[in-house]
């Protein structure tokens, strides 16, 4: 048996890099259950010794367009409409595969250990969460990458390379928090049309999304106590600093309080 101190084994940095630089969907999932399995099965050493890429590897489809020249969805309800949604929801979840990845490999090294196991459990769900769209696409008679996606999703990691809680505060606590906020009008509208697969689906995904915006403040929390400053205020000053959209109302108070994520930290970003 390999002994858990063993420089011979592959280091959870080298694991996380191999996911960010496989490009196919399929393969990108699998690299990513396994990486998780094997780090919790402990094959992988506590290590940060390999440089995560810039930019991860994607596949060639979907065609990544800016959001002003995304086409829209069609009529609100229609066939048509969900496919784009549950398209655009599984583009989401592809990148945020890489995000959860690249947290670990670039920014493991500065917490402690549970840091690790937290991250790259999110990094599973997001497998997860992709496979079930992309599954349900395919039963709609579609596929990832049939249609365009927005290509801006990465911004928001180039932008907090240097700065863990920067992507804390940009990625889990504004962006993941954000779908907190509107993935039940989206649930409301597939039930609307009749899609009751696809809206049990997004039910269970969002459940998942709580626990990821609460790793999320945990670990700012973590952080921002070992600086000695006040979460609140650094968040809304990294926020300022790094986001480039705006907060805006209505929030899902109940979601984001069952992630810690409460309105003092948010409610003086809103208007």
């Amino acid at each position: 048996m390999i002994e858990r101190d063993d420089p011979a084994r592959e280091s959870v940095g080298a694991a996380c890099r191999r996911v960010l630089l496989t490009a196919q969907p399929q393969a990108k999932l699998m690299a990513a259950r396994q990486v998780a399995r094997d780090w919790r099965l402990g094959r992988l050493a506590h290590r940060f010794d390999a440089a995560m890429p810039d930019r991860p590897a994607w596949p060639e489809r979907p065609e990544l367009l800016p959001p002003n020249r995304m086409p829209k969805r069609g009529k609100a309800g229609s066939e048509r409409a969900r496919i784009a949604m549950l398209h655009a929801l599984a583009h989401i979840e592809f990148i945020a595969i890489d995000l959860a990845f690249d947290m670990v490999g670039r920014f493991g090294g500065r917490f402690p250990r549970a840091f690790t196991d937290d991250w790259l459990r999110v990094g599973a769900d997001e497998a997860m969460h992709f496979a079930l769209l992309d599954r349900r696409l395919r039963q709609l008679g579609s596929h990832y990458g049939a249609l365009p996606a927005h290509g801006g999703l990465w911004e928001a990691a180039e932008e907090t390379a240097h700065d863990a809680l920067a992507r804390l505060a940009i990625v889990p606590m504004v962006l993941e928090a954000r779908a907190l906020d509107i993935t039940p009008t989206t649930i409301e509208r597939f039930t609307e049309a009749g899609d009751l697969p696809s809206a049990k689906m997004l039910e269970r995904i969002m459940t998942d999304e709580i626990r990821h915006v609460h790793f999320g403040t945990k670990w700012f929390e973590e952080g921002t106590k070992r600086l000695g400053v006040s979460a609140p205020n650094h968040y809304q000053n990294l926020v300022n600093r790094h986001f480039r959209g705006r907060l805006k109302p209505p929030f899902n108070d109940s979601a984001r309080d069952q992630a810690g994520l409460t309105r003092e930290y948010y409610l003086p970003l809103a208007y």
